[in-house]
């Protein structure tokens, strides 16, 4: 016998004005008793410090007490029997009660040391001589209409020029000697359902490159006692170049935002989380083939970047 739970969007997303649906299916070889079939919905914000800018004594916490955003649950179906075969048993349960709009949802998200999840659980009970029957399921949560960017983004772009002058890290000699000028613009607030937009030129490098990438990064910020934790985390690495590129060629810049590794911007009380984009150029150079699985985070010598703050926002 088994029990799974099936929702009305095979997507998955709801907005919290919105009632979750569905039904619990049941399929049994035998006809069974139950003492009641019991839905469950909890929402929370789980967040862990580990390593990285963790120091001993914040290691020392690991994981701190989950944010709730909520916890309830309704019974669907009294005590009573299930009969042999398969069984669909309906169910609607509104994500917000009512009398409680100051709940504050956010987004789904899956980071590395924040967390917010959304779960709906079944449960039917059959007494102490039977195994009870469960099922549990993610639903992803999206922000109301109401609360969604009313104005369209807009169109301005950030200017940016990399150079050997703009490095705060060193380079390799012949890189910094010859110099490189590498220009462009790009789009620092960008909505969730559309791309990182932008384009790029390269005006002057004395040594040849390998390739050009756009890096997405989030920086997630907990608040420890009277400490602020953060870590940044590579999310993806968008390659637009391979090669040596022509020289004062526009070359666009056009990036898809994954699901679920991001969301909208938050800064909460107990926590944050932000994003960064950063342009790298990676130079043709024989010590990069000596560390090909470099730490994004680390600057290295054949490598030059510019990082820009990146607001994610949720529009219509």
């Amino acid at each position: 016998m088994s029990v799974e739970l099936k929702l009305s969007r095979s997507n998955r997303i709801y907005r919290p004005s919105e009632a979750l649906e569905g039904k619990i299916v049941v399929k049994t070889q035998s006809s069974i008793s139950h003492y009641g079939i019991r839905l469950t919905l909890k929402g929370s914000v789980a967040l862990q410090v580990c390593g990285g800018s963790a120091g001993v004594v914040e290691s020392f916490y690991g994981v701190i007490k989950p944010i709730p955003i909520v916890n309830r649950s309704i019974e669907v179906k009294s005590s009573g029997k299930i009969g042999l075969g398969t069984t669909e048993i309906p169910f609607s349960l509104n994500l917000r009660q009512q009398d409680k709009n100051l709940e504050r949802f956010y987004e789904t998200f899956h980071g590395a040391n924040i967390s917010i999840q959304y779960l709906v659980t079944v449960d039917i009970p059959r007494g102490y001589l039977h195994k009870s029957l469960s099922a549990t399921m993610e639903f992803i949560v999206e922000s109301d209409k109401a609360d969604l960017l009313q104005r369209p983004l807009s169109p301005e772009m950030v200017i940016f020029y990399i150079t050997q002058d703009t490095q705060r890290h060193p380079l390799l000699p012949e890189i910094k000697s010859g110099g490189f000028r590498v220009t462009g613009k790009i789009s620092t607030q960008c909505s969730l359902s559309g791309p990182i937009s932008g384009e790029l030129t390269v005006e002057a490098s004395a040594v040849p490159i390998q390739s050009i990438d756009i890096q997405l990064f989030r920086v997630e910020s907990i608040l420890l006692g009277e400490k602020i934790v953060t870590e940044t985390s590579l999310i993806q690495t968008t390659q637009i170049a391979d090669g040596d590129v022509c020289r004062h060629l526009s070359l666009p810049i056009y990036v898809i935002l994954p699901r679920l590794v991001t969301c909208p911007t938050i800064l909460a009380g107990p926590f944050s989380i932000e994003f960064k984009v950063a342009i790298v150029i990676s130079f043709q150079s024989e010590l990069s083939k000596l560390h090909k699985k470099s730490d994004p985070k680390t600057p290295r010598l054949w490598l030059a970047m510019e990082t820009l703050p990146l607001e994610l926002v949720r529009t219509k």
